[in-house]
This record gives structure tokens, sequence and C-alpha cells, in this order.
């Protein structure tokens, strides 16, 4: 059984690790006279240096609740050669970062200094030892899926790919190759972000490989992955997670606090204990919007614009929804405070799991995997975090019950909840920020104003039908992969994220291209076009409700397949269990951008992942070979309108055989 299930698509599951540097203000804002290890040396003062705050975000899976990773370094290529620039050192005992709670959202790391220069690539260095990466299952995965509701996955049963180094100091290296160079100008001059993307759901990233009769699952992290540098036009569009921190101090002016950051312990302890760290981040109140303030101990809460009237905040813990501006500085939108860490940390965050409208009960994972109820009742405020506009940021979107029965939370959104009493039983949401509004599905009824997606999972609770209007043709797109400012709603193919199609034409090119679908015949389920869109709320196209500004079409896996004739002329046919006809593979060969093949091995007790360039004549040459009639293959691919089957990635087992 694989971990991509037959009959589903693959999710869009990013990891962005995105250093934006900003001006010199931000090293002032966000403590950098600090003794971060993470911070690059300048001892003579003889190298002009720029100031970078990292942090990591990605997109999300419905399959998993943890994927834990130690990121221990982080390097920069110089153009021209030279020695790499080491811009983060995580330290002797580096956290592990749960990548399924960064949906689209920005973890900071620490900040980092970097010589001015022009830097073509990225190294990073994951920790491979057993137990430096942690796994596990969502509490309701979908159907198919190899691993159990809230499994935690055994490390023994987790085999990391590609290791350096000898046991007990073992690391995974990742080489990213940018397509245009990173320039730094100078310390005082804005830079541009740096912005990583690391595809977890990519069907090579985890493999789960069960064999029949085996009992057993094993689970081969690949970091070898793709992973490309995407643009990032404007630093204030950047989501931040919510940051946690106890406060130093509180300006004299009370513009601003000062906190030092806190991480959870991890694995989650019970209360919930902080794990203090060297970086310091200095909030502004927003002077101009209002700041909203909640006592999480006296449960009330304010608007306020700076912090003169809460100078016994000192020593206390926060947490705290900032974005950020354009000088680099942050702005609180919400803060919410405590004398106990384990009160401001006891607010679910995660992905919604489920949306029961008939009880108005919301499921929300926690850290630990652990679906938490929230009743939602007719007080519940739902905010959709905006942080480009301060007034949209801090301002609700609905108000109460109806905002469920509309469907405008459903599972799969990425979520930060805060509850009226931590210590009630059952827990009621006060407010439910909203961090990421994916949709996503079968596309159909795709027209010049808007497309349908239906998602149907493994409980018929969860499903959902919903329409999605385009952004307004004269709204600023938000998010433009190809780093171009454009306006109105867009899209691309998951394999090439750069290339993106919009304009005046746009409507009628996606309406094209979701019209296609792949059939098997008899018993086997068509395949149709999947994509997944991030909403956006109150265009002007569509006041108060969710509009879509762009869509990724994604490469739906096909069910386990057998070869049925083998390559040729660039494409080859498969059959399926319960199919009457073969269908076309077809696979690109083209020297970069070629379709992504794999070899999974499973030998005795030990899993292995090999990849295979087909760009190259002698791997053509290998695939060729391989891919003879009969041989046992998982397709990933986007379906054509004349039945064919685009292959993003081609998967081809040996040794023991996967379960049909």
């Amino acid at each position: 059984m694989e971990s991509i299930k037959q009959g589903e698509v693959m999710k869009t599951t990013t990891v962005r690790i995105a250093a934006c540097t900003a001006v010199a203000a931000v090293l002032a804002a966000c403590g950098g006279g600090s003794s971060d290890s993470g911070m690059t040396s300048n001892p003579t003062g003889s190298v002009q240096l720029g100031t970078m705050p990292v942090v990591i975000s990605d997109a999300s899976s419905d399959d998993w609740a943890l994927i834990g990773v130690r990121v221990l370094s982080i390097a920069l290529v110089p153009s021209g050669g030279g020695s790499n620039v080491t811009v983060y050192t995580a330290g002797s005992a580096a956290p592990y970062l749960n990548l399924e709670q960064l949906d689209n959202l920005g973890e900071i790391l620490g900040n980092v200094s970097v010589p001015v220069g022009s830097y073509t690539g990225a190294v990073l260095t994951i920790g491979a030892n057993p137990g430096d990466v942690l796994l596990t299952v969502a509490p309701n995965p979908e159907s198919g899926f190899a691993g159990n509701p809230g499994e935690v996955i055994s490390s023994d049963n987790i085999q990391i790919q590609h290791t350096r180094g000898s046991a007990g100091s073992l690391t995974a290296t990742i080489n990213v190759n940018f397509s245009n160079s990173l320039v730094i100008d100078s310390a005082g001059t804005p830079n541009p972000a740096l912005d990583l993307e690391f595809d977890l759901s990519h069907p090579a990233f985890i493999v789960g490989h069960e064999p029949p009769g085996a009992g057993t699952t094993l689970w081969a992290v690949n970091f070898q992955a793709p992973v490309h540098r995407h643009p990032i036009a404007d630093l204030t569009r950047l989501v931040l997670r919510h940051a946690y921190g106890n406060v130093m101090s509180v300006a004299s002016d009370g513009s601003s606090i000062t906190i030092s950051k806190q991480l959870p312990a991890f694995p989650i302890a019970t209360p919930e204990t902080a794990v203090a760290t060297s970086q310091q981040l200095m909030i502004l109140a927003d002077s101009t919007n209002g700041t909203l303030f909640y006592d999480v101990d006296a449960k009330t809460s304010t608007s306020i614009t700076n912090f003169s009237s809460e100078t016994s905040l000192a020593g206390k813990f926060v947490r705290v929804a900032a974005r950020y501006q354009q000088d680099g500085t942050l702005v609180a939108t919400r803060i919410w405070a405590s004398g106990s860490f384990a009160n401001v940390w006891l607010s679910p965050e995660g992905h919604v799991v489920n949306v029961n409208r008939n009880t108005d009960v919301i499921t929300v994972t926690n850290e630990q995997g652990v679906g938490i109820p929230l009743q939602v009742n007719a007080n519940t405020q739902f905010f959709f975090r905006q942080p480009w506009s301060g007034i949209a940021d801090a301002t609700p979107i609905g108000t109460g019950t109806g905002f469920l029965s509309s469907q405008n939370l459903v599972r799969g959104f990425k979520v930060h909840a805060s509850v009226v009493d931590p210590l009630a039983r059952p827990l009621v949401a006060q407010s439910i920020d909203i961090e990421a509004a994916a949709y996503s599905g079968a596309i159909s009824q795709s027209n010049s104003t808007g497309f349908t997606y239906t998602h149907d999972y493994l409980r018929a609770i969860d499903d959902y039908t919903f329409t999605l209007p385009y952004l307004s043709s004269s709204s600023t797109n938000p998010y433009d992969p190809s780093g171009s400012a454009i306006t109105g709603f867009e899209y691309w193919n998951f394999a090439f994220p750069t290339l993106v199609t919009s304009g005046s034409a746009v409507t009628n090119d996606f309406v094209q291209a979701t019209d296609g679908t792949v059939s098997f015949g008899g018993g086997a389920a068509p395949i149709t076009a999947y994509g997944t869109s991030s909403a956006l709320w109150n265009d002007p196209a569509s006041p108060n409700a969710w509009s879509a500004p762009w869509t990724i079409l994604l490469p739906v896996p096909l069910p386990l397949a057998s070869v049925a004739t083998g390559v040729a002329s660039d494409s080859f046919t498969v059959s399926v269990p319960e199919g009457t006809q073969s269908v076309t593979v077809n696979v690109n060969s083209n020297p970069g951008s070629a379709t992504l093949v794999y070899q999974v091995d499973r030998t005795g007790g030990i899993l292995t992942i090999s990849p295979l360039d087909i760009g190259t004549s002698s791997g053509l040459n290998t695939f060729t070979t391989a891919l003879s009639a009969g041989t046992p293959v998982k397709v990933y691919g986007i379906p054509q309108a004349d039945g064919t089957l685009n292959a993003y990635v081609v998967t081809y087992f040996t040794g023991m055989m996967p379960m049909l």
C-alpha cells in the first residue's frame, strides 16, 4: 500500500524556508544584538553585511499530523566560487520543527547576517539520525492511507535516505540551485527575500511500503525530493505563525514590547512548558488600527494603540499574531497574555479535520496529532490573516455558527483557535484565526466566472462541494510564483510553478486545462482534473465570500498499475485492477524538464529510493529496460483532453512488491 492513496489526488505540501532580506532596521527590531548562534560573524568589520530573518513554512497534507525535522544549518552558495556562507546554525540542540503546523506560514527561526554579494544557490543540512525525523499520522487520514489514525511511527520503521556521516552524527544535505541569482546589495538597502520550497507531499518524499503479509510498513524519507526557490515580491504579504515569548520589557514610550522567543517542549508535555531561545523580538503595537489585546487570566479583551496601559506585561508569557512592515519591523495584530505559558499555548493550532454543521463543533489537530473538539457559538469570531492590510487583519470576517453552515470553513483549513476558558470542557472557541483557507478536490463546472471543488473523504461528514469564483481581474494577486506583480486569477501546473498562466484569456485556458478525463473502463474510477486553491476573502467581485486567486493543477495518482506495453517514443501504457482497457502515459525526456522517475526497492528490511534522470540517454535506456510488460508502477500525472495522462512522477518497484 502506498502513502499516496489510490484514487486520491496528491496534496500540495511544500516547505518554504524563507530568508526574508530586509533593511538594517530588522536587526534592531528582531534582537540583532543577541548572541544568536545563527548569526554570521564579522570580526574585522571589513565585510559589509545585510540582515535576514530566517523563517520556515509549508503547505500541508491531510494525512500527517506531525512531520518533525531538525534543520541544522542553511548556507548560501556565492557566485564565482568560494566557500559557502553559513547564514543559520541551529546550535548543539536543534529543536524540532513540525512542518505540518506551518501551512503557508512562516516560523521565525532567527536573525542572520549575509555578506553583500550575489548567490546562486543554498545548501540545507538536516538531522538524519534515528529519531531526528518524527512522523505521526493524522487522526482522520484519507481513505487508503497506509498509516493508522493517530499512529506514532516508530523510528525503527523510518528510514532516512542518502545520509552522510557516522552513527550519531548522520545528516542529509539538500542542494538548491537558483534559477536567478540572489543579490544582496547593501546593508542599508531593502533586499529581495529568499523563499525555498520543499515539496513535502512529493511522491518520493515520504514513501510507505507494505508488502502482502509483511505486517510492517516501512517509511522512507527522501530529503532529495525537489526543492526550488520561490520568489517573494512583497515581504508584507508573508503570513507569520503566531510567535510565543516571555516579555522582557515594555518600551518607555509604550510603543513596543521586547520578548524572548519561546518554543514549546517537544514532544508535547502536559502541562506544556516553554523552552527559552536566545532570540529577541521587538513587537510594535498597531498605532493606526489598534492591536487586539487578550488578558487570558482575567478573561478580558480590548484594543490598544500602545502598551502604556500594559506595563505589568514584563515577565508574562504572550502569544503574538504579527505582520511584517516594509521596513522589516514587526507589528502585532493580536496578543494573548498570561502568567502561565500553558494558558497561551492551550489554544488548538492545526488543521481542521472535521466540521460538524449539525452540532456546530469543529475538530482541530494539535501538535501531538490529537483532534481537539471546539464548540462554535453565537459569539465565536472568525478572522482571516491578511498581513498586507492592517485593518483587514484585525477585523473579523464572520461571527457565529452561520459561518460553518455556509461551508466557509471546511476540512483542510489551517487555523489557530483561542478559547473562552482553557479549563472548561467542552472548549468554546472565542476566536478562530484562519491562516490558510485551503479548498481542494476534483474540479468540475469550470466556466468564465468560476469552478467547483468536490472533495470526497473516507467519512461522508467531511465531504464538501464548494464553488469558487475567480479573483477579480482588477484585484492584485498576492501570490505569484513567477515573482511578477499581476492582477486577477492565475493557475499553474504543480510540476512547473514558475510557468504561470494569467491575463485576459486565463479563464478560457483554465476551462480547457481542466476538461480532461482518463478512463480505464469497467469498474475503475475515472481520473479527472484535481487542484488546490488558497482562497481570499472579500474580493470586490465576491463581497463577504471566498474567491480563488490561484489554482494549482495537481498530479493525480493512479491506482498501483502494471505496464501493459513498454516505453516507445516517450510514452507507455498501463492497466489497473478492475479496468477493462489500458491508458497511455506520456513522459518528458527533455533535459531540465524531464518526468521525475524513481526506483523503489525493498530488499529484506531495507527500503531504498533511487532517482533516475531520463533526461540523459543512459537514464532513458535504463527506464526503457525497467518498464517491461508486467512491471508494477505508480504514476502521478495530469489528465489530458485526449484521454492520456501527462506524467509528473513515475515510480517503479523492485525487490518485494507493494500491496495492490
